[in-house]
């Protein structure tokens, strides 16, 4: 085989390299400079070397079985050997500028992103809003975007164990942090950076700075949809929220009970307060289905309905009710194995209501009014 030919094993070899992706960034690792050359010697051997982002990589294994069989799969090619290092310093700070297209560290979808942004909010806690969270965004990425979800709810964290990332924890490279991924939704939650089952006890000034370090430092990518998890109520997360997502558009989850509804109502008004517009309310636990097929309404009945009639009153259009999801302890028993009832009962009643919900948020569409759209006029 003469040199020539070795340059060209080598280049089809780096081409071979460009179809493996890092599972954490979702990106080529070609694009990443996380190759440092390839060789081919006489004998059909390919040298790699691998640079992985940070030492203890927990994807380096996955990469660098993808990195052997991408490289094997090469004709002319005998054997792989896989050199692995890690970045420098200058070459991680690299690798973050290029995430960042050449941007400055800022917040990540702000009023001029295309990325639509739903808060999930709730009067009072116990109501399911995580789990409606959590099945909206497997939901959503299941239908092909891309989806991340922050778990604001920063004292009653929950979200990592209802996607199968309990015990996750995210990556850092050099000042960006890089989220796990639970059933296609990159997944974000101050749950991943405290030891067990760790109370947090934060102000307001706190709180506010981790949730614009969420939305600042954790590498997301381009995402179609991002989700908020909002705690219960009208507290700081919400104001914070407000300030710094006022584009949001706002998911008032509720029981049939009344009482649940009048508090309901009054995490939907501070939203509107802070500019974001209420789309529509999700009344869970709207009843029990009987074997006769009749419904056993636990909670009573009408909440929804009723919490949607009030936000109506002030807002241009009406305020919907997206669904009426019945008691299914298939939710229950799915949250508890960290595999959201949408992926394992999808005919179960309450997978098939939050299915139409995920429906509608897909067709709807992404407005430009107002917005910055990258180009100008000559």
């Amino acid at each position: 085989m003469t040199g020539a030919g070795h340059g060209t094993r080598s280049a089809e070899v780096l081409a071979a390299l460009a179809g493996v992706i890092d599972p954490e960034i979702r990106r080529p690792i070609t694009e990443l400079g996380m190759i440092g050359g390839v060789t081919v010697d006489e004998a059909g051997k390919a040298t790699v070397a691998l640079k992985l982002t940070i030492v203890g990589c927990p994807a380096a294994d996955t990469i660098e079985r993808d990195v052997r069989e991408a490289a094997a799969s090469v004709d002319g090619i005998n054997s792989v050997l896989v050199e692995v290092t890690v970045m420098t310093k200058d070459e991680r700070a690299a690798l973050t500028e290029t995430l960042r297209g050449g941007r400055a560290r800022t917040l990540q979808f702000g009023p001029d992103s295309l990325t639509r942004v739903y808060a999930i909010t709730s009067g009072k806690g116990g109501v399911g809003k995580s789990t409606i969270a959590a099945n909206l965004a497997v939901a959503l990425a299941e239908r092909g975007l891309s989806v991340g979800i922050v778990d604001a709810d920063v004292f009653g964290f929950s979200i990592p164990g209802i996607l199968g990332l309990e015990g996750a924890k995210p990556t850092q490279v050099d000042q960006m942090i890089l989220p796990p991924i639970g059933h296609g939704v990159k997944v974000i939650s101050i749950g991943m950076f405290v030891d067990g089952n760790a109370a947090v006890s934060w102000r307001g000034p706190i709180l506010h700075r981790t949730i614009q370090q969420f939305l600042s430092d954790v590498f997301f990518g381009d995402l179609d949809v991002l989700l908020l998890d909002l705690p219960p109520g009208t507290g700081d997360i919400a104001l914070s929220l407000g300030q710094l997502l006022p584009q949001a558009e706002v998911i008032v989850v509720t029981t049939p009970q009344p009482a649940a509804a009048e508090v309901a109502e009054r995490s939907g008004l501070v939203a509107r307060q802070m500019g974001q517009k209420v789309i529509g309310v999700i009344e869970n636990m709207s009843g029990a289905l009987q074997d006769d097929g009749s419904l056993l309404e636990i909670f009573g009945s009408g909440g929804g309905a009723e919490v949607a009639a009030r936000l109506s009153r002030g807002q241009d259009e009406p305020v919907p009710v997206l669904a009426s999801i019945p008691i299914s302890l298939q939710t229950r028993i799915s949250g508890d194995a960290g595999t959201p009832i949408v992926l394992s009962s999808p005919s179960d009643p309450a997978a098939l209501a939050l299915s139409t919900v995920a429906d509608g948020l897909v067709s709807r569409r992404r407005g430009l009014a107002g917005r910055k759209l990258g180009v100008s006029v000559r």
